[in-house]
C-alpha cells in the first residue's frame, strides 16, 4: 500500500482540494516535479500547466495557473491563482481567450503587458489541451 500525505490546493477564492494523496506531479519553471510521501521540505514556484494528483492508485488531472508549492512534514500546500477540472472548461471561452492573447502579442506593448499576454496565452492553451484530452 502506498504511503499517503495531506494535500491542500488553495486559490484566492476557495479551497479547491483537501485530502490524502499518494503523489503529485506539478509544472515548475525548471520542468516537471514529482512529490511523494516523506519528500524533503521545499518551496517552489508552480507554472501554468497540468497538476496531476494520485488518489487511490489513479491519477487525476487539474488545470492550474501560476503559484507556489510548499512541501513540509505535515504535507503539501499548493497556492495557485486558479485551478479547475478539465470537464469544467468552457471551450468557446478558452478559444476566445487564446485569440485575444495572440492578438495582444501581435500589438506593440510594454514589457509588462507583453508578459501578461504571454501568461494569458499559456493559460488558454493549457485549458484547451486539457479539455480536449479529457473529452477523448
Amino acid at each position: 500500500m502506498a504511503k499517503l500525505f495531506d494535500l491542500k490546493i488553495l486559490t484566492p477564492e476557495h479551497e479547491f482540494f483537501s485530502g490524502n494523496v499518494e503523489g503529485i506531479s506539478a509544472q515548475s519553471p525548471d520542468g516537471n516535479i514529482m512529490i511523494l510521501a516523506d519528500h524533503a521540505p521545499m518551496i517552489m514556484p508552480v507554472s501554468i500547466g497540468i497538476l496531476s494528483v494520485k488518489i487511490d492508485g489513479k491519477w487525476e488531472e487539474y488545470v492550474c495557473s501560476e503559484g507556489f508549492l510548499e512541501a513540509h512534514s505535515e504535507g503539501v500546500l499548493i497556492f495557485v491563482q486558479s485551478c479547475e477540472h478539465p470537464d469544467e472548461i468552457d471551450t468557446k471561452r478558452a478559444q476566445e481567450a487564446e485569440r485575444r492573447a495572440r492578438e495582444h502579442l501581435r500589438q506593440k506593448q510594454s514589457i509588462s503587458e507583453h508578459k501578461q499576454s504571454q501568461i494569458a496565452l499559456a493559460r488558454a492553451m493549457t485549458r484547451l489541451q486539457a479539455q480536449s484530452k479529457y473529452r477523448h
